[in-house]
This record gives structure tokens, C-alpha cells and sequence, in this order.
């Protein structure tokens, strides 16, 4: 299977500067005050994007790059903090799944991470294009590279206790404050997608610390990833 259009999201500029600096015959416009750049990378067509922080932003970006680029499959590309206690920073989660941990309707009997009253609140990333991640992922970092689920919410986790939490009551590999959204979007219009994220922090105490210094590092293992799924699709 070929896709016409591949839409990439970054959260942050150093998410996708790489990429945007290799886009060939590039044009630019704007909506909803997101930028969206179309071009050719590696020769496939493709809509590049940074979509903001969190999920509003991530949301938004996404279904406008579905309705006014037609995009048929979405790779959510960036960093994040690891949960998992085998991750170290640097390391590279591909996700199988993603839920919201913020949405807590517990007092109500619904389990943490459960949207009520919806048939789905756990998104599954695309099977071809995790394929294609964990193909990309031992060809250019063999090794350290995890499949898992990926935990979104409209925090910055630097807490332990709150990572043990997240860990112990959803099995998340890492957090961060996007991914989820793009999926659900991604669910509700039947588009594959997946997301992949690069380890800039442990998401303890030391993660305020980790994340300044190991960003720009954690962005451009996610851009290798990135870059070489596409030059096989």
C-alpha cells in the first residue's frame, strides 16, 4: 500500500526542523494559525506541521491537516518522558496504542484514562506503519528502540510518584502531551497513524534538567526514524 499524502506533526520547532530543511519544492500556508508546509521529502508528498503544545493544539492540527490536505496517514514525530523503567534517555518508543491519562472520570466508576460513554478511549497505532517504525528503528538505532503505549495529557510529569502511577495503572512506556489527541482525531476519521518519540527525559525530578539539555538529541533520533520509514514507504 502507497500513501498519496504523508502528514508529519512535530510539537515543537526542533521536532521538525530537520525535516523542514530538506522539504524540496516547498509551500507554505496557514490555518487556525498553524503552519503547514507541502512538499516532497525523499521524494513522497508530504505536509509538514508544527501543531503547538497539547492536545487542543495537536487535535486542531491534526483534523485540519485530514480535511484541507487530504493527508492519509499521520506519523506523530518528537520527544518525551519515559515511563517504563527499562527506557533511558534516548531511547525510542514506537507506539502500539495511545490513551489520554489526564481524562479521569474515576469518581464516576469509569477507569482512569476512559473518555465516558465512548465505545473507544485506547487508539491503536497502524500495524503497517509500526512495521515500518521498528524496521527504521533497528536499521538506524538497533536496540533501543520499544513498542508500548503512549500516555498524553496536558501536564509536564516530573513527579516519581506520579510515574510509578502512570506505569503501574495504564502500562504506559513513556508521556508527553500530544500523541493521544492526534490519534483519536486519526480514529474518528479512519486514517493510520503512528507516533514516535525519543526519550529527552526520565520524567522524575531530574526531568526539568534533562529535558533542556537532551531535546534537540531526542528530536533528531525521532527525525532518523522519521526519515528513513519514509524513504521506504
Amino acid at each position: 500500500m502507497s500513501y498519496g499524502t504523508i502528514g508529519i506533526i512535530g510539537a515543537m520547532q526542533e521536532e521538525i526542523e530537520l525535516l523542514l530543511a530538506q522539504l524540496d519544492d516547498k509551500q507554505t500556508d496557514c490555518h487556525a494559525g498553524i503552519t503547514y508546509h507541502q512538499g516532497l521529502f525523499k521524494g513522497k508528498k508530504v505536509v509538514l506541521t508544527r501543531s503547538g503544545v497539547g492536545k487542543v493544539n495537536a487535535a486542531v492540527c491534526t483534523q485540519l491537516l485530514i480535511d484541507r490536505y487530504s493527508a492519509d496517514a499521520v506519523i506523530f514525530t518528537g520527544v518525551a518522558g519515559a515511563v517504563d523503567p527499562q527506557l533511558n534517555i534516548g531511547d525510542i518508543v514506537i507506539s502500539t496504542s495511545s490513551v489520554q491519562h489526564d481524562v479521569d472520570v474515576t469518581a464516576l466508576g469509569f477507569p482512569r484514562g476512559t473518555i465516558p460513554y465512548q465505545e473507544v478511549s485506547e487508539y491503536p497505532s497502524d500495524a503497517r506503519l509500526i512495521s515500518l517504525a521498528e524496521e527504521a528503528g533497528r536499521k538506524v538505532y538497533p536496540g533501543r528502540c520499544l513498542t508500548g503505549k503512549v500516555l498524553s495529557g496536558d501536564q509536564f510529569i516530573a513527579d516519581r510518584s506520579v510515574v510509578k502511577r502512570l506505569f503501574d495503572e495504564l502500562g504506559g512506556a513513556c508521556t508527553e502531551m500530544e500523541g493521544a489527541s492526534v490519534a483519536q482525531v486519526c480514529y474518528m476519521n479512519d486514517i493510520p497513524h503512528v507516533i514516535i518519540r525519543s526519550m529527552s527525559d526520565k520524567a522524575d525530578g531530574s526531568a526539568h534538567v534533562n529535558f533542556a539539555e537532551f531535546t534537540i538529541e531526542a528530536a533528531n533520533r525521532s527525525f532518523a526514524i522519521v526519515e528513513e520509514m519514509i524513504k521506504v514507504i
